[in-house]
């Protein structure tokens, strides 16, 4: 008889929520009741959907149970396992329905997904390189390797794949740099040093399909006539560094890294390179300089790293989805691979969903479907039924994008317009209760403080940005700031180093462009709507709506609000520290801002 198979996420979001002990309650609880042989339990790589974790999903009937912990193991053994009946309070319930959902792909959260990139992720255990195998891997490197090097990268410029990590530069068009530039030695690399905050896409992949990412990178290197190469993975991510360390360990045994792989004269090895967390290390000459023992700083180009990269000599360097993309145009063909896309932007784009949203998570969807599908379909829609207001995208180096902007199809060309850009694949979502000045100042407090500082315009004047940007937050704006901020932006734009330095502004030019008149408000009537910056904000109790409940003044940490119970109350401007405390937890909209 043929075992069921029992899926358990052991991604880091689901192994942090306690699905190691579910694992083990359920191995216990088969034994316990003599059922073992009967089930396969394969704990997996990340299945996206983060906030229900520890995810169960039991096949072949793709039973989808959420948030287990180790006490409903006896429960859900006994009464599914064993006797056939659902649990239906593990069963993921519709955040605006309310309604249980048994299967996953009837869940919203997935319906709308296109898991390419993904395909394995939750699927296969990632340490067992025969279950990658049974799913078709290394089948892309094995038609590759009956090709010749340049009818490989002309594949892959077919393919219209564009780089996943940031700026969409075509994959094809950088390896065919890479291999007419002369040199005695070639590398290829992975940049796997993701720094953006909120951003899990690249540790999601190696932890759940690590061999996707060799076989990407062995293509390439095959391609361009490298016979070495590197993973550049952040040392914050140990379960990903310890699962790519056995996929290679495997791939050596199997006679798909190391020499004369699969009978031909191509030969590679693959090391890994654990980075310290510095976020301009993403940048690709910081990280060159890195593995190489240097301090991660940015040198100018060109030369590109295509003609004289790691150690001088000519390189690749890709992220780890823009690799992980490989193995399947190669599996299933150009053909195939373009049919999901748009024109000028093929494929999938896998996206952190984080913020203000009902569903959080890791989301792959096809180029061109619409920010508003990803952000009310999948994503399931805003908090609290409040109001959407932004999304910032991109992490740090994109751009916030207002309501009127929904509708815009995700793709390179159509964001870049729009003053935003793909980025490596962060969506922070906002609602009403969001502070666009005090956002811009959050993120451009990130990438001042991530400042190489070798170049004038990045290190001294992001500092000056900041400056402007927390006097206006403290509502100490004056005329002819927003002006200033604009100056700064371009200048710092057209002459940093870096990647980093040249799209730093773009969090505050993307929301002065759609919200100007939120930063006018901080300068002209010192009025934060959103109640975010303090200076700007005060607590009133209207008098004919407080009933004297006295919830406000016993939760009040500093006793600044009086009255007697049942009797209007009133707070003390001079003792208010404005956190706001109040206003959370009035019941009667008592009290509001000012």
């Amino acid at each position: 008889m043929e075992r069921r198979r029992i899926l358990l996420c052991a991604g880091t979001g689901c192994i942090s929520s306690g699905s190691l002990a579910v694992k083990e309650a359920l191995l216990n609880e088969l034994e316990k009741r003599g059922i073992a042989d009967q089930f396969e339990i394969v704990t997996s790589g990340c299945h996206g959907f983060c906030e229900q974790g520890p995810i169960v999903i039991v096949h072949p009937e793709d039973i989808f149970y959420c948030r287990v912990q180790a006490e409903d193991v006896p429960e859900l053994v006994e009464e599914y396992l064993v006797n056939g009946r659902v649990v239906d309070r593990l069963l993921f319930k519709d955040p605006i329905s309310g309604e249980a959902v048994k299967n996953h792909m009837e869940i919203g959260f997935y319906a709308k997904q296109s898991r390419r990139v993904l395909h394995n992720c939750g699927v296969i255990d990632p340490e067992n390189v025969d279950e990658y195998l049974a799913q078709g891997g290394y089948e892309g490197l094995k038609n590759a390797l009956q090709m010749s090097p340049v009818e490989v990268i002309e594949e892959v410029k077919k393919s219209g794949l564009r780089g996943r990590g940031g700026a969409g530069f075509p994959t094809g068009l950088k390896w065919e740099f890479t291999y007419k530039a002369q040199g005695d030695k070639k590398y290829v690399v992975c940049n796997a040093d993701e720094g953006d905050p909120g951003a899990f896409m690249d540790r999601s992949v190696l932890e759940g399909d690590p061999h996707a990412v060799i076989e990407g990178m062995l293509i390439a290197a095959y391609a361009i006539g490298a016979d070495e190469g590197y993973v550049y993975v952040r040392a914050e991510y140990p379960l990903a560094i310890k699962r790519l360390r056995l996929a290679i360990e495997a791939a050596n045994r199997l006679g798909y890294l190391g020499k004369n792989i699969m009978g031909t004269d191509f030969s590679f090895q693959l090391k890994i390179k654990e980075g310290a967390g510095a976020f301009v290390c993403g940048e690709e000459t910081a990280l060159l300089a890195s593995i190489e023992g240097e301090r991660g700083m940015p040198r100018p180009r060109p030369p590109f790293p295509a003609n004289s990269g790691l150690w001088g000599k000519p390189t690749c360097l890709n992220n780890v989805e823009t690799f992980a993309n490989i193995p399947l145009i190669f599996r299933i063909g150009v053909e195939e691979y373009t049919k999901v896309g748009t024109e000028r932007s093929k494929g999938t784009k896998i996206f952190a969903l984080t913020g203000k949203i009902n569903n959080t998570g890791l989301a792959e969807v096809p180029m061109g479907i619409t920010m508003r599908e990803i952000i009310f379909d999948i994503g399931g829609g805003i908090k609290g039924g409040k109001k959407f207001k932004a999304v910032q995208i991109g992490g740090p180096s994109g751009g916030c994008l207002p309501e009127e902007q929904l509708d815009l199809p995700v793709d390179y060309d159509s964001l870049t317009a729009a003053g935003a850009m793909m980025g490596s694949g962060g969506l922070v979502i906002m609602d009403e209760e969001t502070c666009m000045v005090d956002l811009a100042r959050f993120f451009l407090t990130f990438t001042q403080k991530e400042s190489c500082g070798k170049c004038t315009p990045c290190r001294e004047g992001t500092k000056r940005m900041l400056e402007i940007l927390e006097r206006i937050t403290q509502g100490n704006g004056e005329d002819g700031d927003l002006e200033m901020l604009e100056e700064l932006a371009t200048t710092i734009k057209d002459s940093s180093l870096c990647g980093l330095g040249q799209t730093a502004p773009n969090p505050v030019l993307s929301t002065l462009r759609y919200f100007r008149e939120e930063y006018e408000e901080h300068i002209y009537e010192k009025k934060c709507r959103a109640g975010v910056c303090t200076n700007l904000v005060s607590y009133f109790i209207l008098p004919d709506k407080c009933v004297g409940c006295t919830v406000c003044a016993r939760n009040c940490p500093v006793n600044a609000i009086s009255g007697e119970r049942k009797a209007p109350h009133e707070i003390d401007q001079s003792v208010c520290i404005k956190c706001g405390v109040c206003y959370e937890k009035c019941k009667f909209d008592a009290i509001i801002l000012k």
